[in-house]
């Protein structure tokens, strides 16, 4: 009589070898450590208050590679030195954590005069050095506009054959879904900056990864709840939460205790590409009032509609608490 052993141990030779469930490289295990995910942080730090937590995370994460932190602009409406003031804030959050290896570069200063000029800076470069640097994939992560990736292209057209990913926290609702006021909206911050960016690298043919309006809305946390997860969790953790306070109390035309952090999902889809539903459709091309319309033939683009946020956040959480204990 056969054992229920060894009628399990037929069942999986006979899985091995049927044609309709052949043995791939995820069967077998790994012979050398996997290599960690490179990534840019390609950051309006200065902007909001959110930017910065998504930093921290990203360079608190073992399994991230991050080669370098871009400061970008925010347009003209709270700065005429935004990118300027962007710098300042990752160079502040570099000190918090005792960070003096990770590269800190200028990213473009305003929005591409058109979809065919670049804007020469340190950041484009970089993006461009490290596409070029290794064979192991790269992805940017854009937390604010996309003038710098756009630049990057429009530079060095040979970036979308070096498998670049970029990931864009921005751009407003698709499938007649409403903004965030639940109505007239206007135009997503992050997208208003660059029209011209966006389409140039929706239309690039590069693989782009967006978190539109929609779904980084969905991403609040309050008052208590930060200073109850990391209040007590030393400088840097006291700061996060005393920047967002500060920021909300400067800025908000009404009584609030939460915001989003809505670049945090960018960081998020690296540490686990498993952990979103993520519908593909074709790459629209944003008019000059930010609605959508028909993009480049052959194009797509990658659209997160929801995501673990537990998991995001208690990770994130977790990693400045133990960074308190050591530091």
């Amino acid at each position: 009589m056969t054992s229920h052993r060894e009628a399990l141990d037929a069942l999986a030779r006979a899985r091995q070898t049927s044609s309709l469930n052949p043995p791939t490289a995820q069967d077998q295990p790994n012979e050398v450590p996997p290599p960690r995910h490179r990534v840019i942080v390609d950051t309006d730090a200065a902007n909001e208050c959110d930017d910065q937590f998504a930093i921290v995370h990203a360079l608190l994460s073992p399994t991230l590679d991050v080669r370098g932190v871009v400061a970008a602009h925010f347009g003209l409406r709270r700065s005429t030195t935004s990118m300027a003031d962007s710098r300042a804030e990752i160079d502040r959050l570099l000190a918090l954590l005792g960070d003096t290896t990770t590269r800190a570069a200028d990213g473009a200063a305003t929005w591409i005069p058109d979809e065919r000029t670049p804007i020469e800076c340190e950041g484009a470069r970089l993006i461009i050095e490290e596409s070029f640097a290794e064979d192991s994939p790269l992805s940017v992560l854009v937390l604010g506009p996309l003038s710098t990736v756009a630049s990057a292209l429009l530079l060095e057209p040979r970036l979308v054959e070096r498998g670049l990913t970029v990931i864009w926290i921005g751009g407003g609702p698709y499938d007649g879904l409403l903004g965030r006021t639940g109505g007239e909206a206007g135009i997503e911050f992050n997208l208003s900056n660059d029209i011209a960016a966006a389409n140039v690298v929706l239309s690039s043919g590069l693989r782009v990864i967006q978190v539109p309006e929609t779904t980084y809305r969905m991403c609040s946390v309050g008052y208590h709840e930060l200073e109850e997860k990391i209040g007590g969790a030393g400088e840097l953790g006291a700061y996060l939460v005393r920047q967002m306070i500060e920021w909300n109390a400067r800025w908000n035309r009404s009584a609030i205790e939460r915001r989003s952090l809505g670049d945090s999902p960018a960081v998020g889809l690296v540490l686990n590409g498993s952990g979103g539903v993520i519908r593909r459709r074709p790459a629209p091309r944003f008019a000059a009032d930010g609605s959508l319309t028909e993009g480049a033939a052959g194009c797509t683009v990658d659209v997160v509609e929801t995501f673990d946020m537990r998991y995001l956040f208690e990770d994130m959480f977790a990693k400045i608490r133990a960074f308190a204990t050591t530091a």
